[in-house]
């Protein structure tokens, strides 16, 4: 089994951290998913209908939190933005989300539904454990959608890494092409993330269960996992 960690200096710096993992063993991403997609239709009607539902945006403290986060290990957010930032002010703007996949889609609707970061990890591409830590600056990374780039992160920035490299930037803001999850992907781990757990663990956990019921019709068993600084590993 791979194992999910928060290296101490992290755990240190963001001591409020809540992060959930949703795993999903045989996934089936080329079924159709209606209730996924009636997930993503309802966000955008809402916001077409003027109601008061709206993306959460930087004024947020949702989103607050992730902007100085990011200032803190030298990352501009307004450059740079936290992936519920981005997808937020991408729905605000076009009235519409994008479709990825089924997988994709269904934790980019939780997301943006309840303002926390999201992503996901095939983890069959995955090689030996994943530490959620410091970067060093010898690192490298592949950004999705770009298999011919390779980044080195800055010393200093939060990583997601693995034994072979970086799976995602600036903590949140962009994943790796190796592990991008894609219609075959059969064995995936689903990440949802607060920096403020007294404030928002509650909302986290009803994000995770809303994520875990979008993805059960389509796979052969789903969990859910949390990782803290008081419980710094999992799975």
């Amino acid at each position: 089994m791979i194992a999910f960690r928060i290296a101490p200096a992290v755990a240190d710096a963001f001591p409020d951290t809540l992060i959930a993992l949703v795993t999903a063993t045989g996934l089936r991403g080329r079924e159709p998913w209606p209730h996924t997609t009636a997930a993503l239709e309802d966000l955008e009607r809402h916001l077409a209908d003027g109601t008061t539902w709206h993306p959460a945006d930087e004024t947020d403290p949702r989103i607050e939190a992730w902007h100085t986060a990011y200032r803190s290990f030298g990352t501009n957010p307004r450059r740079i933005r936290p992936s519920v930032d981005a997808l937020g002010r991408r729905l605000a703007k076009k009235g519409s989300l994008p479709r990825i996949n089924p997988a994709v889609d269904s934790y980019n609707a939780v997301s943006v539904r309840h303002g926390l970061p999201a992503g996901a990890f095939d983890l069959d591409h995955v090689t030996g454990d994943v530490d959620i830590r410091y970067a060093d600056g010898t690192e490298e990374f592949t950004p999705l959608g770009e298999p011919d780039t390779v980044e080195n992160p800055k010393a200093g920035e939060i990583i997601y890494a693995d034994t072979t490299g970086v799976l995602t930037r600036h903590w949140n803001h962009r994943d790796a092409h190796r592990t991008r999850v894609t219609e075959d992907s059969a064995h995936v781990v689903f990440v949802l993330e607060t920096l403020h757990a007294t404030r928002d663990g509650d909302l986290l956990k009803v994000a995770a269960e809303e994520l875990q019921g979008l993805l059960t019709p389509h796979t052969a068993q789903t969990a859910v996992h949390y990782l803290s600084p008081a419980h710094p590993q999992a799975i």
